[in-house]
């Protein structure tokens, strides 16, 4: 499989959200990214489930949902009501994480698990054949626009390393500080999912940042 670019809808205009949903249907991207931060568990807060809807009106293209929130588990089917296509949360929430992946699937959507750059990639390694996704974050959550934490590399690797032993079918997604620098390096360390916000949305024309994502 070829590599999947993701742009983050944090990076966009919000005063032209429309504008910024058509143009990533548009290009080439593969999915649109939508972090939901809940300020308890991340310092922010962004948007959710109203904004979520208004932009599936101008996309058919999989809606792959960040929840940076505590109790995920309160809020599964009403993610799916409004167009999640996958939906990811993060370990270091999730008491009963196995129970809530099976919840999102049971919903009928893909399930994510997400890892803040503290947490070692081993504590997946019983459950990694139940995750859709693991979406490793090569900044800190909460903010955009943040530097890439360079140790990142060796954590797609081990995790790689994981997936192939396990024979799982676990895609890895990187979300943080991606461009078209460090790109190569993290799908040739495993990486399948590049998750790029600021890059894209900042860019002097993002369709042609996002072709030049796809195929570096």
């Amino acid at each position: 499989m070829s590599h999947l670019i993701a742009p983050s809808i944090l990076a966009a205009d919000f005063a032209n959200l429309q504008s910024e949903s058509e143009m990533l249907e548009k290009s080439n991207a593969d999915w649109f990214h939508i972090d939901v931060m809940d300020g308890v568990f991340v310092p922010n807060i962004s948007f959710g489930m109203p904004i979520i809807k208004a932009i599936k009106k101008f996309s058919n293209k999989p809606f792959d949902v960040h929840l940076m929130i505590v109790e995920p588990q309160k809020y599964i089917n009403d993610f799916k009501a409004v167009g999640a296509d996958i939906l990811t949360v993060h370990y270091e929430v999730c008491n009963h994480l196995h129970r809530t992946l099976q919840e999102i699937k049971a919903a009928g959507m893909k399930a994510g698990v997400a890892l803040n750059p503290h947490t070692n990639v081993n504590v997946l390694e019983n459950i990694i054949q139940d995750i859709d996704l693991v979406c490793i974050m090569s900044v800190n959550p909460g903010f955009g626009g943040q530097s890439f934490i360079e140790s990142t590399y060796e954590k797609v690797s081990t995790l790689k390393e994981m997936i192939v032993k396990k024979n799982a079918k676990t895609l890895i997604e990187i979300d943080g500080g991606v461009t078209s620098e460090n790109a190569r390096k993290l799908i040739d360390c495993g990486a399948d999912v590049l998750v790029a916000g600021s890059f894209v949305f900042k860019s002097d024309n993002p369709i042609e940042t996002i072709e030049n994502l796809k195929t570096v």
